[in-house]
Order: structure tokens, then sequence, then C-alpha cells
């Protein structure tokens, strides 16, 4: 009798590579804007904060480039993504038909234990309100939509929408310090958590749309932080490895 062998079965379990942890912790960084955009990022820096060499850095700053996060010069080297107001405007129009369109799916798969997680959920975000704890809404706010989506039970509608969620995150906490942002979010909020505890679809979605274009407008509004100076101006030349 032949026995067939998986190979991969036969590998040693390794731990993440050094590179992915590092792209790991400035991608925090970059999200929590102690890396502002057009930031230029110090190699040298972040390899001694780290107790590392160059290389990993180097590796780490390539994956984050392919996410949009990171813009590579060439021999001027890498500086946190500046995203423009056309961009946030195009992506917004597509994540409104997105997200609108989970919203519609989720009410309509919608069940016991779902409408339960999506309440607890919420009860952090009436939480962080009362606390008027900004980042802890922000947080709260990510992990209902990702609960929203998760509900769509669409990989390809989550894996798309995720993307673009990535991108607005160089300016999306921003939105929030606008005058009456936080109060009117979680108005939203409240109205679509009881449209999707009814299963009613179409009002989820409308719901959803309204709630990310005010989104949009918010961030038009919110006070921008001191731009980076320009790349030109500030970056050493690099040599090459």
């Amino acid at each position: 009798m032949i026995r067939y062998t998986n190979m991969n079965d036969t590998l040693p379990i390794t731990r993440k590579a050094l590179y992915q942890e590092v792209a790991d912790r400035l991608r925090q960084r970059i999200f929590r804007h102690e890396l502002a955009p057009g930031q230029w990022i110090d190699e040298q820096v972040i390899a001694a904060e780290l107790g590392i060499s160059r290389t990993p850095v180097r590796e780490a700053l390539k994956v984050l480039a392919a996410e949009g996060l990171v813009t590579l010069a060439p021999r001027r080297g890498s500086f946190v993504t500046q995203i423009s107001d056309k961009d946030l405007d195009d992506i917004f129009s597509v994540l409104i038909l997105l997200e609108g369109h989970a919203a519609r799916l989720a009410a309509e798969r919608i069940d016991e234990r779902a409408k339960a997680r999506l309440k607890k959920l919420h009860e952090q975000l009436e939480a962080a309100f009362r606390a008027q704890d900004i980042d802890g809404f922000f947080d709260a706010n990510q992990a209902f939509h990702r609960e929203v989506q998760r509900l769509a039970d669409n990989r390809w509608l989550l894996a798309t929408i995720e993307d673009l969620r990535q991108k607005i995150k160089l300016s999306r906490h921003q939105s929030l310090f606008s005058s009456g942002r936080l109060e009117q979010s979680l108005g939203e909020h409240r109205a679509l958590l009881q449209a999707l505890l009814a299963g009613d679809s179409a009002v989820s979605e409308r719901l959803m749309r309204e709630h990310l274009t005010h989104g949009r407008a918010a961030i038009h509004a919110a006070p921008r932080p001191e731009p980076a100076a320009p790349v030109a101006a500030h970056l050493p030349e690099q040599p090459s490895p």
C-alpha cells in the first residue's frame, strides 16, 4: 500500500520572521500617528531602538510600502505615505458602496448570537463616549464595523474593505476631533444597531452609507496636523546598500 506524506507536516514550526514583527510595530505607530504622514523614517534610529540591524527594518519597510502605508524614495529613504483629499474621496466613494452592501447582507443573516455580539460592541462605544475616550471610541467603532462585515459572510468583500480601511487609517482618527462628531457618530451607530437587530436590510444599508458619508465630511472638517516638511527638504542622501 502506497502512503503519501505531506512534506509540510514534517516542517518545523517557526516563529514570525523578525522583519514581520518590525512591520507590525511600525504599522501600529503609523496608525497611532506617532509616525506622521510625510515623516521620514530613519532606519538607523529604528534599528537602534529595537536593538537589531538595519536589514530587517528595510525588509519591514518594503512590506509597508506594498500595503501603501510607506513610500520608498530612491536614494532618499522611506517616509509615511501622505493621503490626499482626492484619495480619500475616491476611497470613500467605493467604501460607502461596499460597507452599505455588507450591512444589507448582515441584516439578512443576523442571528441571536450575532445580535448579542453587536450589542456588546455597541456598549463599548457608549462607554468610550461617556469617558470621552477618543482612542477607545475609535477602536470600538472599528470592531463594530468588522463584526458587521464578518456577518456579511463574503471573504472577498471583507478583504477589499479591510484594504481600503487600512488606507484611511492614515487620517481617519482625526475625524473624531471634529466638533460634535463623537456624539453624531454614536447616534448613527445607535440607529444602525436597531436596524440590524430588526433585520431591516434596506434601512441598514442606507444608514451605513449615511454614516460613512458623514465620516468623510468630518475628516474634511477636522483640524489638520502640521504637515511634515517636504521630503527633499530634510532627507539626507542614503548610501546604496
